[in-house]
């Protein structure tokens, strides 16, 4: 070995070039071994600085890029029981079956329907027949493709009345066919435009929930650990003592069709009090969490209407539209957004939410709220008996004194109905509140319709149907008509508003719509919360379209990420960084 050491060593020193690097080499082995060490650490030193440096110039042609990986761990008030998207009647169960379960249709960040499962879908002409073509490579969490019948075997078991959906009402009516394994035919009775809407429906698969009766649906434990389409799958689940789910893990399904998510997985914690679950989050115990005011909390509108509605078949001196009138404009809408509700909502003056493109009615006498009131009411003949301590209008022999609000017992509500009371007593009417559990509300007092001014909240879809809210035939239970109203005019604008598939003149309908019933005074429209939702500075890709329910806050979470990764721009594509 020494030998053909030598002659590799003689054969190299034969080129001068490297003559100097053999000076230095006999030089060194002349330094004190104490120096040696000096050199060796100054020679390691600039090697490390050479290689950062280099990585360094590398970065800077570098573009980040999401990556796989990191875990969210989120918290929720309320337990999940049924995680399915024909059963989900809670804010849990409809956010686990957000994450687990996907329909032919999404929500995209901006809040516009894409397809999901679907590659493609078109509308006949009388606009009855919507025909969807399912991707080839859409699949369950087991594996095995999402196909035709499975979407009919879903609506189907939508439609069946003996399930008691709460999706019935969506579906019923409506005829399904497979044409094919991967081609589905809707049939509707006539023209529906905001169908599209019932196609973000959760797609079950029909081999795993076929041989279920009807009666086991809620009880298998296909609701508690479902095998959906959706972008997570559910990998362990934790119950306390009595049975209660206190935790879900979900992992990342590497089956969404599409794509795996950036997330390795979401923790999700459950709380039986919101006071518990603000704790949680602050005390860290949680990352995330709706409605909790946070600092830096993300907001996004909520497409809900609250106001007190009046029904002129409890208290009859609400047929009287100066009353209804005076009523609405005695409020203080701006305490109740800025002081009551800390800024956390918009001001309503209408029957339709922010952000629908329509004309959102005002008032535009702001200072004196209680005088431009009492001068409504003094115009109409009405005058103030300070002795009897009550509203008089002699000519038609009325008197106006009382109001009894009824409302949910939560904390935002009660506080609203406390603000309403103080504005309205100014006015010289006495106001009590009766709070119920929201059950017990839901049961007994509205639909039986036992209430003469309700303060309540109306969920308005993306799709701005007001039907179900303002038409004549849906004043008795189970519509939804709480005030009761009824107008020819505004009957025969949301009868073509919801069938004219055309949006300028759906557009149109929903402006004249807004603008008749704002003029009727049906209700004391108060205001339109806004969704907070906490979340850590390292999620980063959330899109929070227009919220309709909390669950809809996962539009895009399959994009969410915590880790990066840095390439050359050639291969970025389209997944640069988003904050």
């Amino acid at each position: 070995m020494k030998e053909l050491f030598a002659r590799y060593t003689n054969a190299v020193t034969k080129h001068r070039s490297l003559k100097p690097l053999l000076w230095l080499t006999e030089h060194v082995r002349t330094i004190p071994s104490g120096d040696k060490l000096i050199v060796g650490v100054i020679g390691v030193a600039i090697t490390i600085s050479s290689i950062a440096g280099m990585f360094a110039l590398e970065r800077s042609f570098l573009v980040p890029v999401p990556a796989h990986g990191g875990i969210l761990t989120e918290g929720e008030v309320g337990s999940p029981r049924f995680v399915n998207p024909l059963l989900a009647i809670t804010d849990a169960d409809r956010d686990v079956t957000a994450l687990t379960y996907a329909g032919l249709m999404g929500l995209s960040g901006d809040g516009t329907l894409v397809p999901v499962l679907a590659k493609s879908y078109t509308v006949s002409p009388d606009g009855k027949t919507y025909t969807f073509v399912i991707r080839n490579n859409a699949k369950f969490s087991d594996g095995t493709n999402v196909t035709a019948k499975d979407v009919a075997f879903t609506v189907q078991k939508a439609e069946d009345s003996t399930l008691k959906s709460p999706q019935f009402a969506n579906w019923n009516g409506i005829t399904v066919d497979a044409i094919n394994s991967h081609t589905v035919r809707f049939t509707l009775p006539k023209p529906y435009a905001p169908f599209l809407e019932n196609t973000t429906l959760g797609i079950l698969p029909a081999h795993l929930w076929r041989n279920v009766p009807d009666e086991q649906f809620p009880f298998t434990n296909l609701t508690i650990k479902p095998v959906g389409a959706g972008p997570f799958v559910v990998s362990n689940v934790v119950h306390d003592a009595s049975g209660i789910i206190t935790e879900y893990d979900l992992s990342a399904s590497k089956n969404y069709v599409l794509g795996e998510p950036y997330l390795n997985g979401i923790h999700m914690r459950f709380y039986a009090r919101e006071s518990d679950l603000a704790n949680a989050l602050a005390g860290g115990e949680v990352e995330s969490a709706y409605g909790i005011p946070f600092a830096g909390a993300k907001t996004a509108p909520f497409s809900s209407v609250f106001g007190v509605f009046f029904n002129a078949d409890k208290n009859p001196v609400f047929t009287n539209l100066p009353v209804r009138k005076a009523l609405s404009l005695a409020i203080n809408r701006k305490y109740i957004t800025d002081k009551v509700l800390h800024g956390y909502a918009t001001e309503l003056f209408g029957p339709v939410p922010p952000g629908s493109g329509v004309k959102i009615p005002t008032v535009t006498d702001k200072k004196d709220y209680l005088a431009t009131a009492a001068s409504v009411l003094e115009k109409a003949g009405w005058t103030y008996d300070g002795v009897a301590r009550q509203w008089v209008q002699r000519r038609k022999k009325l008197t106006f004194s009382s109001i009894t609000i009824k409302t949910s017992n939560v904390p935002e509500l009660k506080a609203v109905a406390s603000a309403v009371r103080n504005d309205w007593k100014k006015l010289g009417i006495d106001v009590s509140i009766e709070l119920y559990e929201p059950g017990d509300l839901n049961q007994n007092v509205i639909r039986p319709r036992k209430y003469e001014a309700l303060l309540f909240g109306m969920v308005i879809g993306r799709d701005q149907d007001l039907f179900a809210f303002w038409h004549s035939s849906q004043q008795k239970d189970p519509g939804l008509n709480i005030a009761l109203y009824a107008n020819k005019k505004v009957d025969a604008l949301l009868e073509d508003e919801r069938t004219n598939d055309n949006a300028s003149d759906r557009l149109k309908d929903l402006d004249s719509i807004e603008s008749d019933i704002s003029a009727d005074y049906p209700a004391a429209f108060t205001h339109t919360p806004k969704f907070i939702y906490a979340l850590p500075n390292n999620i980063r890709g959330v899109k929070i379209p227009q919220i309709t329910i909390p669950a809809d806050r996962f539009a895009t979470v399959a994009k969410w990420y915590k880790d990066i990764d840095y390439v050359w721009p050639f291969l970025a594509q389209n997944s640069t960084i988003s904050k």
